[in-house]
């Protein structure tokens, strides 16, 4: 898939953009704070509905402006066009189809975007919650069931950790419907995600050994937030009086949790802060190979300020990769990549939140 056409109005520094973008790579040249990582932070709120970025949300808004909105002519394949449109106002997003209201879920079901940034590395060394973020991503374009059943769970949970903090004794017998529905709920979402991961984990071994050769073999290892012996039901009864002392719910699909283990590296700790990103870039290129498999299509890629988070050898061999993809790629930087030289790609000079094409 690739983006025709992209209209952004008062994203941070953007006020009023309006690009027709090539279909293979699209670099943006700028100082730093010129807006460069604003025009691939609004193609990433078209596929999640939240920025890559840290902070508030209200840093979205530019100052003084009162709503948001995100407009692009999507191309799918078969040449499919399809119009979408994102907008907030206060804390409300509003998404569109079509020129027709939809929710969040059918909006970002039609937009695929992968994306590689300088904070990328917390999904190797992060917490736990962008680990699943990711697996989740990739799982609900797959099976477009799990966001309701996602947001059942979440819903449970909410009741269940309402009762633990109104301080409900571990016999009450308000916490058995929500723990029922829970541990239905965990383990359709478990299984959900044992079966992307046994499917990327082909893919990750590819990426990864081409990016980390001298790390060894990867070994990617799932923990499903829960005992494997019991039933999470039982494991909720039983733990009520915990749970009661901490006032959260400390079992089930909502700490779920996956790690990567290397032959040469088998522990997190050993690997330098470089290493770290270059395994985020391979998670991201291998679940951007799983999406083309499956769809026909590839994701868009974003690759934010390249040439500071890789080295020029790494630079290539990813670059090499998308060219052969034939994925469309928006390129930032304070300059053109060296490895783009020479490559066909169109270029914007991007200065105090305007956008101008180079020829």
């Amino acid at each position: 898939m690739r983006l025709d056409r992209l209209r952004i109005q008062n994203l941070r520094c953007l006020r009023e953009v309006d690009l027709a973008l090539a279909p293979g790579i699209n670099v943006f040249v700028g100082a730093n704070g010129a807006g460069k990582t604003s025009v691939l932070e609004a193609v990433f709120l078209l596929s999640h509905a939240r920025s890559f970025r840290s902070g508030a949300r209200e840093a979205l808004l530019a100052r003084g402006a009162v709503r948001l909105a995100v407009f692009a002519e999507l191309r799918q394949s078969g040449d499919r066009v399809m119009r979408l449109g994102l907008g907030r106002e206060a804390s409300r997003w509003e998404a569109r189809l079509e020129g027709e209201n939809v929710s969040l879920g059918e909006l970002i079901a039609e937009c695929a975007v992968a994306c590689f940034e300088p904070g990328s590395h917390a999904l190797i060394a992060g917490a736990a919650e962008e680990r699943r973020r990711y697996l989740d991503w990739g799982v609900f374009h797959v099976e477009h069931a799990f966001l309701d059943a996602w947001r059942r769970y979440q819903r449970a949970l909410k009741q269940r950790n309402s009762l633990l903090r109104a301080g409900n004794e571990p016999g009450s017998p308000l916490y058995a419907p929500w723990e029922t529905e829970l541990a239905t709920l965990a383990d359709w979402l478990d299984d959900q995600r044992c079966e992307y991961l046994d499917r990327l984990r082909p893919h990750l071994q590819t990426c990864l050994t081409a990016l980390l050769p001298e790390l060894g073999g990867p070994e990617l290892r799932y923990r499903r937030g829960w005992a494997e012996e019991k039933d999470l039901r039982e494991q909720l009864e039983a733990q009520r009086g915990r749970d009661l002392a901490r006032g959260h719910t400390s079992l089930g699909a909502h700490r779920a949790d996956w790690s990567l283990a290397f032959e040469h590296a088998p522990q997190r700790e050993h690997l330098s802060r470089g290493q770290e990103k270059l395994a985020a870039l391979g998670c991201m290129l291998a679940q951007a190979r799983l999406y083309a498999d499956q769809h026909g299509d590839s994701p868009i890629i974003c690759l934010d300020d390249l040439a500071s988070e890789l080295d020029e050898a790494h630079q290539t061999a990813v670059i090499g990769q998308l060219v052969d993809s034939g994925a469309q790629v928006l390129v930032s930087g304070t300059g053109l990549p060296e490895p783009l030289r020479g490559l066909p790609h169109r270029m914007f000079h991007v200065e105090q939140g305007q956008l101008t094409p180079l020829l």
